[in-house]
């Protein structure tokens, strides 16, 4: 693949390797924006048509993204927290019984389990990575699987880290979760788009992702997977557009009782978002183009010299079996002030994010390795 630049408005003189903390809008996914804005300055241009379509698009963009073989198993949320939240609300669980979850994952997918918890009486059991840095992933892992056992009904995670990038082998997790019947919860939102996740492969219950980082779209707007399990699930909203013929406005006063088929019945009121979804949507269609694995392939060239040269300088990075190479974390030697790293950082105008002790780092396709091996000498010549 290469440098995809010229879709984004980034400036030239700033190196942006920070799609972790939001993804800046590729030119095509703004116009879309501004034309769904125009739509709604003069709305006798929206058909109750309108109010379907691109939502029916938009779920099969995701679902091939995702290869899940029924686009009607996707809802559109507007938060990782909603879908989230949803969950949560409907895994049966009971005093006694435990909740599994990462050390310091990000707290929309730990405050759902924790008022679960609260309320059930359930516990919580966070899996904590070793304290050596030596061959980490792979220990953390073992950790992970070996903290499923009976009794665990619900196990909720990302695929990586958010803050460092560890990468958890969910093949496996999805595998020990069946064996215990355990539920899978994955908080997508820091690998779908960027790395390679496959439904078919994985079986999760519940996938849910932000749609403003590796997306590549909007803010307030996101896309779930649930299971056939969920299909008479409760939702956290009541609305009109997620009863069955809602398609039929003459008749929207003649009360269904019965949803959407599949997933749908989760999907936020007003979903039908006329200049979200649009956005959403082109955002999507590029990333299925460039597709996931090339993203890897992308990050990992223009970043593997530069990772090599910060380690031979002291510094820590994960093993790339154990990381995505779109996110990982930099963790400096003893003794380097972070601040003075972070001061070299912003002078040199290059934007990551400080994540704990260490520097989070999500390159995408358009970085260039000469922006990356400018963040490696602001770091080398800081420690």
């Amino acid at each position: 693949m290469k440098n995809q630049r010229s879709k984004f408005s980034l400036p030239l003189a700033s190196a942006y390797i920070n799609c972790a903390y939001m993804s800046p809008l590729m030119k095509k996914v703004e116009r879309a924006g501004l034309e769904g804005m125009r739509k709604k300055r003069n709305p006798f241009a929206i058909s109750h048509h309108d109010f379907f379509s691109e939502s029916v698009l938009l779920r099969r963009e995701f679902a091939k993204l995702i290869n899940a073989p029924d686009s009607q198993r996707v809802a559109i949320i507007p938060s990782a927290s909603y879908g989230l939240s949803t969950a949560a609300r409907n895994i049966k669980i009971g005093k006694g019984d435990s909740i599994v979850l990462i050390h310091e994952q990000f707290p929309s997918n730990v405050y759902p389990w924790q008022r679960l918890a609260a309320e059930t009486g359930a516990t919580i059991s966070m899996v904590k990575p070793p304290d050596l840095f030596e061959h980490r992933g792979k220990a953390w892992n073992t950790r992970l699987l070996e903290s499923i056992v009976p009794g665990t009904k619900i196990v909720a995670m990302g695929n990586v880290h958010w803050a460092d990038g560890t990468r958890f082998e969910l093949e496996a997790v999805g595998k020990r979760a069946r064996e215990v019947g355990a539920k899978l919860v994955i908080d997508g939102t820091q690998s779908v788009g960027a790395l390679p996740f496959d439904i078919a492969k994985v079986k999760p219950d519940v996938l849910v992702c932000a749609g403003y980082k590796w997306l590549m779209g909007p803010y307030s707007i996101g896309l779930a997977y649930f299971s056939e399990d969920f299909d008479e699930g409760i939702p956290l909203e009541e609305n009109w557009i997620n009863r069955l013929v809602s398609e039929d406005f003459t008749g929207l006063v003649q009360y269904k009782a019965n949803y959407q088929p599949g997933a749908l019945r989760y999907e936020v009121g007003e979903h039908s978002n006329f200049i979200l979804v649009p956005m959403m949507l082109e955002a999507l269609r590029q990333v299925n183009q460039w597709g996931p694995e090339n993203i890897q392939s992308y990050c990992h060239s223009i970043t593997e010299k530069g990772i090599e040269k910060l380690r031979k300088a002291g510094c820590w990075v994960e093993d790339s079996a154990f990381r995505g190479h779109h996110l990982f974390g930099i963790r400096f030697p003893s003794g380097s002030s972070l601040d003075k790293i972070k001061d070299r950082v912003s002078k040199k105008k290059i934007s990551v994010s400080f994540r704990g002790d260490s520097m989070r780092v999500s390159p995408h396709v358009y970085n260039t390795m000469a922006e990356f091996n400018r963040l490696v000498s602001a770091i080398t010549e800081s420690i």
